[in-house]
């Protein structure tokens, strides 16, 4: 297969767990023989400096010209520090998820079997857990109208949804809740909002649809609490922007670290996959940032092509790294010189020579092959 991947780094350590990322990549596609060309683009805080655009317009063309988006992350601490800056960084990541049509974000939360210790949650109650979360990715609030008064002592952020913003992620959320489990949970706020009538309203009319799945409700509050305390119950959430963005964070805790979460954000046209982790200005540059997240994304890049047997593999190879402790400080107090450039090389490596498990930690403090 012939891919046209756009790569945007973007901020922090965007630019290192991209960089591993496209590594694995290179290596599956010569491994299955298969042909991924890379153009690389700006975006965000990277783009702001040098164009003064957080998203340009060569970054829009790149995307659009390609079969796929890997994204790296977004963010900077001077425009965190100034809330009055009207040129920011997130602007890029926004404006690529609105001009792409990149309507639905999915993002598995899974509890690794050789990670339960690193959570602060018990292991009873997170061990087999496997979730996923559609979250709606191109209206509510975040892209709601906004308005500031003239005397800078009032502000208001609209939360909108039409039936049809709904019924699209929703419709996906069902099928892919048909190829797992079954059970679908609404997590809204329908007992205030009006918005969240509206997505109940919504899913419960579509559910005719699907009677294999059984479609239960939970107010976000509620599934806040549910998701720590019994987070094996869930199998597909789908929920609106906001509250999608805050329970996939919170889901962090049950993995270990948020350096394992992956996305993908789709749309009718274009796709575009990312690990959920923002730019951690501080850790760049220091080789420390997790890049397992930025991989596990280009495994659903595949994936999102039917190229199972390739993702399944670059999961294989995660697994592997995180079972013989080939991993970022994050995850690893007992060998802390394993930096961000070593745990891609490992998962390489694994992928060009999957039967091979010795693992030769000298070689690995040397930067050089690690599976002999």
């Amino acid at each position: 297969m012939k891919l046209n991947i756009a790569v945007l780094p973007g901020d922090g350590i965007g630019p290192e767990v991209i960089a591993q990322a496209v590594k694995v990549l290179k290596a599956i596609a010569m491994e299955f023989n298969h042909v991924f060309t890379f153009e690389t683009g700006l975006v965000g805080g990277a783009s702001i400096d040098k164009t003064g655009d957080p998203l340009p317009e060569e970054t829009i063309s790149i995307c659009e010209n390609a079969d796929a988006v890997l994204f790296g992350a977004i963010g900077e601490t001077k425009y965190d520090m100034d809330p009055d800056a009207e040129v920011r960084p997130e602007q890029g990541l926004l404006g690529l998820r609105k001009v792409l049509d990149l309507y639905t974000n999915i993002r598995p939360v899974i509890a690794y079997e050789d990670l339960l210790n690193k959570s602060s949650l018990k292991k009873k109650q997170i061990k087999d857990t496997n979730i996923l979360i559609y979250r709606e990715l191109t209206g509510g609030i975040y892209f709601g109208e906004k308005k500031l008064s003239e005397d800078g002592n009032t502000a208001s952020d609209i939360c909108q949804y039409t039936r049809f913003e709904i019924e699209r992620i929703a419709h996906l959320a069902f099928k892919a809740a048909q190829s797992r489990k079954r059970k679908l949970t609404l997590v809204d706020k329908a007992n205030v909002l009006a918005s969240s009538r509206l997505w109940r309203k919504v899913v419960q009319e579509l559910a005719a649809q699907y009677p294999d799945v059984k479609l239960d409700f939970l107010y976000i509050d509620n599934a806040a609490m549910e998701l720590i305390i019994n987070p094996r119950q869930f199998d597909v959430i789908l929920t609106e922007n906001m509250f999608g963005d805050i329970l996939s964070e919170e889901a962090s805790v049950i993995v270990g670290s948020i350096g394992l979460l992956a996305s993908a954000s789709i749309g009718d046209k274009y796709a575009m996959f990312e690990p959920i982790h923002g730019a951690y200005t501080k850790a760049a540059n220091k080789g420390i940032a997790n890049p397992i997240a930025s991989i596990l994304s280009a495994a659903m890049l595949l994936d999102h092509f039917e190229l199972h047997e390739e993702a399944d593999l670059i999961r294989e190879g995660v697994d592997k790294s995180l079972k013989l402790h080939i991993t970022t400080p994050d995850l690893n107090t007992k060998y802390d010189h394993i930096t961000t450039t070593k745990v891609g090389d490992f998962i390489e490596d694994f992928i060009n020579n999957p039967e091979e498990t010795n693992l030769n930690f000298t070689n690995i403090h040397l930067g050089q092959s690690t599976i002999i």
